[in-house]
């Protein structure tokens, strides 16, 4: 069965930071982009952040860039999520996500996507 379990969202201040993880198990790791995903209320889902498990070329929202890190350890099956100088803005269920390698360069990269997690809140106090 494949699972991707997401952990570690919670509320934080403006410019605070949090670590998100997404265990994943249940299919072969090594040849997949797998990343995040998030839906604020009212709003349509957006990438966030997408690694390759084969090279480790990643992909950021431009909303992002500077302030959220990818990063993955293959030996765990778990890819993270830093998250620093977050915004309101950043409010949102966050999804790991899994696909075909070729989505991180999709212009629409969820519809590469195999499997979604159930998702973990994020929220953003000012």
């Amino acid at each position: 069965e494949v699972q991707l379990v997401e952990s570690g969202g919670g509320l934080v201040q403006a410019g605070g930071s949090l670590k998100l993880s997404c265990a994943a198990s249940g299919f072969a790791f090594d040849d997949y982009a797998i990343g995040w995903f998030r839906q604020a209320p009212g709003k349509e889902r957006e990438e966030v952040s997408l690694i390759s498990t084969s090279n480790g070329y990643t992909n950021y929202a431009d909303s992002v860039k500077g302030r959220f890190t990818i990063s993955i350890d293959n030996a765990k099956n778990t890819v993270y999520l830093q998250m620093n100088s977050l915004k309101p803005e950043d409010t949102a269920v966050y999804y790991c996500a899994a696909g075909t390698r070729a989505a991180i360069v999709l212009v629409n990269p969820a519809s590469g996507m195999h499997y979604w997690g159930k998702g973990t809140l994020v929220t953003v106090s000012s």
